[in-house]
């Protein structure tokens, strides 16, 4: 039982900056995704436009210093800007003891930001609102897997490459960086070797082999 409970502070504990950690490794990989699917003006952690008047529904976020994970135009539709703002949740966290499944849980955050962020970004920003649900277990909401979805498909169109392979390199990066960020929170953060560095996505093909 103590075991158990050890296993799971090291996932959820802020302490050490692994959360956050974790938290902006997905932030910047969905930044590096919409670039290389074309998406134009990609914004790392964009600041949200103040309210004048507005009236916002209860549950939403009213901070002036208001700012989500990333944006860009051209997601959805062209020209249409799209915000997006990513969780990682760990299913067996005491904060999700009363949802009884795991899809449950994915809905249970997706709607959590919604109700913080979907009425204001249509209301004031004009675009449209996306939350990104992940768990330390490696697995994806709806929302997230659409989200997927539409990138993997417009990689596929600016590359000519097969679109399920796209994306399978697209669930791979995501799942690769969970994996990652977990074994750190784990053992601790240990420097990378000199002279190695992780490659960035536009220099690979989605067989995750270095292009020429």
């Amino acid at each position: 039982m103590h075991f158990a409970f050890s296993f799971i502070k090291h996932y959820i504990c802020k302490s050490g900056g692994y959360v956050s950690m974790r938290h902006n490794k997905l932030r910047d990989h969905t930044g590096e995704l919409l670039t290389v699917a074309g998406c134009k003006d990609m914004k790392i952690e964009p600041q949200l436009l103040p309210l004048s008047g507005e009236e916002l529904l209860p549950g939403s976020n009213k901070s002036e210093l208001a700012q989500l994970d990333v944006s860009a135009r051209g997601v959805w539709a062209p020209l249409d800007r799209a915000f997006f703002d990513i969780r990682v949740f760990h299913p067996q966290a005491q904060t999700n003891a009363s949802i009884k499944t795991v899809p449950g849980m994915y809905t249970h955050h997706e709607q959590l930001k919604k109700r913080h962020y979907n009425n204001r970004v249509i209301n004031v920003e004009k675009g449209t609102f996306t939350p990104l649900v992940f768990s330390t277990s490696g697995g994806a909401g709806q929302e997230a897997t659409r989200f997927m979805k539409t990138v993997a498909q417009k990689i596929s169109e600016s590359t000519n490459q097969q679109y399920s392979h796209v994306m399978a390199f697209v669930r791979r990066r995501y799942r690769f960086a969970l994996l990652r960020t977990c074994i750190i929170a784990l053992r601790g953060y240990r420097k990378r070797p000199k002279g190695r560095q992780e490659a960035a996505i536009e220099d690979l093909n989605v067989g995750m082999i270095p292009k020429d």
